[in-house]
């Protein structure tokens, strides 16, 4: 039977070669690459182009227009009345237009700070989108090694039947010489029907696997892809470097670059300005004609005492700090337990291959004996398809297992971070 098993391989091998071939790793970059999540990347990186913009505007000067009519009940009037006083009181109506432009001289250091804010809030949410994508790895295991163990129960069902066809061949002659029962082929062709029914489900359960695999990869696999049994490290130390933990390092770096950008809100800034208008008055309010003027300078602001709210955000910006720390603590903690589950599941997984190995060989005696019952009489086709159902309930088992052994290895890794 094992050699049945591996004629079947190496056809199935050279049926493949030339086939599109696909491996576990060929789907972690095509996730990366094409899940819609991916597009993340670009779109935060061309908001923070536009946010960095933004802040160095401010570095430009601010220019403003503005226009206005006004008419007042009273005016600045001399109390006192003077002969021959050419000065006359103030029109009641009054008009200016003004073109101001304010020029930021020096800021603290306060818009370098916001951008280094922004700078650093686009690597923590760039980081949490490849977060999220290394989250999918798993659902990918999932989907490609529930693959491999149809394509190896295809194998192993397509090796049973091949046995069936050529021992109904030999009942059929058994029956003809009066050896076995009439009825004996009859068992061995149901069982062949059945087996037929296997394939058709089998067919479904992989087109239906194979969907969600192009689904989740953004790349269309055909049903007649060869998916290659990886390769997974043998590394099983419990050493973790998840992109979780560079996450946690980036949120902490953007509370300290906000942290430096409080501290720089209440430096003193200097901005230099000038305004030019034309109205009635202009600057000297006694001469009653539109007149053009200007004025420019230079203003110092200062918030000398800010009633400790710079302190309070300080503290609030350690507690997120501290929070930070407190997640990293439980995702290590979490993480370290799964991965000892898993470690516990890869030891299963190998003790289970070691009986399967034993309960093969004693079911391949089995066979053989029933084999030459079968050939003399003294037992049923049924008992002999009995004992062929369990050999090979065993060869899945150990099928089974194999692939189950190589995807807690992946998942093992994934866990890891590797």
């Amino acid at each position: 039977m094992k050699k049945i098993i591996t004629l079947l391989i190496l056809l199935t091998t050279i049926s493949v070669f030339g086939q599109e071939k696909l491996s576990l790793n060929d789907c972690y970059i095509l996730v990366d690459k094409n899940y819609p999540l991916a597009k993340q990347f670009d779109l935060l990186a061309q908001q923070n182009v536009l946010d960095l913009a933004i802040i160095q505007t401010e570095k430009l000067p601010k220019l403003d227009f503005s226009a206005q009519a006004t008419y007042q009940s009273e005016v600045t009037q001399i109390p006192v009345v003077i002969p021959n006083n050419p000065v006359e009181a103030p029109n009641k109506d009054q008009y200016k237009a003004t073109f101001s432009a304010n020029q930021l001289i020096y800021d603290g250091g306060l818009i370098n700070a916001s951008a280094e804010v922004k700078n650093a809030t686009l690597k923590k949410e760039q980081k949490q989108v490849e977060v999220n994508l290394y989250q999918l790895k798993k659902q990918i295991n999932q989907y490609y090694f529930s693959i491999l163990l149809v394509q190896e129960k295809y194998l192993l069902w397509t090796a049973k039947k091949n046995l069936l066809d050529a021992k109904l061949k030999e009942v059929k002659a058994g029956i003809k010489y009066g050896v076995l029962l009439p009825t004996s082929d009859k068992v061995i062709a149901a069982e062949l029907l059945k087996i037929e029914q296997q394939f058709a489900e089998m067919e479904q359960h992989k087109i239906r696997l194979i969907s969600a695999l192009s689904k989740l990869t953004g790349k269309e696999i055909s049903f007649n892809t060869a998916f290659q049994n990886p390769e997974i490290k043998s590394d099983l130390s419990p050493e973790i470097h998840r992109p979780e933990l560079d996450l946690f390092q980036l949120q902490k770096s953007q509370i300290e670059t906000a942290e430096q950008l409080i501290s720089k809100k209440n430096n003193p800034k200097i901005v230099g300005f000038a305004t030019g208008g034309y109205g009635n008055p202009g600057l000297n309010m006694l001469d009653n004609s539109f007149q053009p003027y200007y004025l420019a300078g230079i203003k110092l602001n200062w918030n000398v005492f800010d009633w400790n709210s710079s302190k309070k955000e300080q503290k609030s910006l350690q507690i997120n700090k501290d929070l930070v720390d407190n997640q990293q603590e439980i995702f290590k903690l979490t993480t370290s337990i799964e991965l000892d589950q898993q470690l516990s599941e890869i030891n299963k997984m190998l003790s289970f291959i070691q009986a399967d190995l034993q309960i093969i060989e004693l079911r391949k005696e089995i066979l053989a004996a029933a084999d030459a019952q079968l050939k003399n009489g003294v037992i049923t086709a049924s008992a002999y398809i009995t004992e062929l159902t369990n050999l090979y309930e065993a060869e899945n088992n150990w099928s089974d297992h194999q692939i189950q052994l190589i995807m807690a290895k992946a998942n093992y890794q994934i866990t890891k971070g590797n």
